[in-house]
């Protein structure tokens, strides 16, 4: 394995991802062309170039910047090899044998578009194919995440470098003049390893003819697609877009001068108001705006930290720069949905069971396999509680696609009873959830031996979508369900 540790830090100026560019026009919507094909990337200065799979070319892949209410469409071809570049677990729901190695389908996380345009994991297909898909945009401004989401290869397809972000604009977000054009940067996170000949490495298990493993992490952080990038700013605020696309990685992000975060957006957009955080802690999938004021920092470098390993450092500029807008106490109203609305409540277990001595772990939703027949089943237009009953030792972020909800509470209770009686006997008072988690989301962490609640407004679509915790190893082992939205 390649020795990160020996690598140079801050040696290569942090890339930006490159905007998506329309390549016409169809029925009045503008059309983007964004394939999927194998490509070479440096992460580093003193590695060699690294084989990627890639949207466009770049890993990530091209940012599609959008506008509320204005509808996209986006042509996804598949221009992969058909080989994979990582071993593949045929005991794995939807990647038997049979099936071709190489197969991929986009899903646009966090966005409320009909299912056929959802990238359904079935719905995958093969290297000459594309799908396009219809994004409408109706929802508020925020950032979103592209990505691969082909069952059962889910979690190789992303490693491989299948992600990219996706951001809607809104009059309302531009109104309150927040740090934009070059003072708004994006931060997309990933850990990986690396061969001493700088090719991606991803282990496998000791089971013979069972490569699958349970977590996977990697000891290099990838910012934007580099290994300790650093980059120059100018002593004034920055708005950073932070993206959590690892595999299983957890980050708790500080900086080491002990400047504080403002966190003024989660998944779903604004919050109502600015969070000063000392750190910032994000899941799988998770995604958060924050500021960061180089106002007073004038000639300091600064490294922005994932616990004690440092990710990116900031080289601030000696001169004061020009004032700029100072951050607004309000940022947006967010009506809580009070649990009044909800016509029910659904109690859902996250689990991890053994079939067999010393087979592989599966992970499951509510005891349920993927082909097991669909119990959820809301109605367009209603408002659920979805209580998630956690009786593993893990966090599981948990996503739901097609929609965006609250975070009510989280509360321990007494899991050895709940094996034995199902019974839920709490063993504390309900914790609300964080000042940074009271907007709306679309992934949760869902702490263990807890009970997390969220309250869910189903709207836009009916149709099938999925559920699933967003660690990717346990998504591709059966800790996702179908669910059904009924008319």
């Amino acid at each position: 394995m390649a020795d990160i540790t020996k690598l140079a830090k801050f040696v290569d100026s942090l890339p930006m991802p490159p905007i998506a560019q329309a390549v016409g026009v169809r029925k009045k919507i503008p059309l983007y062309r964004i394939p999927m094909r194998p490509a070479l990337a440096k992460v580093h200065r003193d590695l060699p170039a690294t084989r990627f799979w890639s949207y466009s070319g770049s890993v990530p892949g091209p940012t599609i910047e959008v506008r509320r209410g204005e509808p996209v469409l986006v042509d996804w071809p598949n221009e992969l090899p058909a080989k994979h570049m990582f071993a593949i677990d045929h005991n794995l729901m939807g990647a038997e044998a049979s099936q071709p190695a190489v197969r991929t389908v986009v899903h646009l996380h966090g966005a409320k578009v009909p299912p056929h345009s959802d990238g359904y994991p079935e719905n995958w297909y093969t290297a000459g194919h594309s799908a396009m898909y219809r994004y409408p945009n109706e929802q508020d401004a925020t950032m979103l995440w592209y990505h691969d989401h082909a069952m059962g290869i889910n979690r190789l397809n992303i490693m491989a470098g299948l992600f990219g972000l996706y951001i809607v604009r809104d009059a309302e977000e531009e109104a309150l003049d927040l740090p934009g054009g070059k003072y708004e940067v994006p931060l997309v996170l990933c850990d990986r390893m690396f061969m001493p000949d700088g090719q991606l490495y991803y282990p496998v298990s000791e089971v013979e003819g069972a490569p699958w493993i349970p977590e996977f992490f990697g000891d290099a952080v990838l910012v934007n697609g580099k290994i300790l990038p650093y980059l120059e700013v100018e002593a004034r605020p920055y708005r950073f877009r932070v993206a959590n696309v690892s595999n299983g990685r957890f980050y708790n992000l500080s900086l080491t001068n002990g400047d504080n975060f403002h966190q003024i957006a989660t998944d779903q957009g604004l919050l109502s108001a600015p969070v000063k955080l000392d750190t910032v802690f994000l899941a799988p999938a998770e995604r958060m705006d924050v500021v960061i004021d180089f106002s007073r920092a004038q000639g300091q470098e600064i490294v922005l930290r994932n616990g004690a390993v440092d990710i990116l450092q900031f080289r601030v500029a000696k001169e004061t720069a020009a004032n700029a807008a100072k951050l607004a106490a309000t940022l947006r109203h967010v009506r809580r949905i009070p649990e009044s609305e909800a016509v029910r409540t659904r109690y859902l277990t996250l689990e991890e069971n053994v079939d067999v001595l010393d087979a592989p772990m599966i992970h499951l939703l509510n005891g349920a396999r993927w082909h097991d027949p669909v119990t959820e089943k809301p109605k367009l237009g209603t408002t659920e509680i979805w209580a998630l009953i956690n009786l593993t030792e893990d966090s599981h972020p948990i996503h739901i696609h097609l929609t965006r909800f609250q975070i009510l509470d989280r509360r321990s209770f007494d899991d050895v009873e709940y094996l034995l009686h199902r019974r839920l006997r709490y063993t504390d008072e309900p914790a609300p959830p964080a000042a940074g988690e009271t907007g709306w989301k679309d992934t949760v962490q869902a702490h263990p031996k807890m009970v997390t609640r969220i309250i869910v407004h189903f709207e836009g679509y009916s149709g099938r979508y999925v559920w699933h915790c967003h660690i990717l190893e346990h998504e591709d082992n059966e800790m996702m369900r179908p669910y059904d939205v009924l008319e």
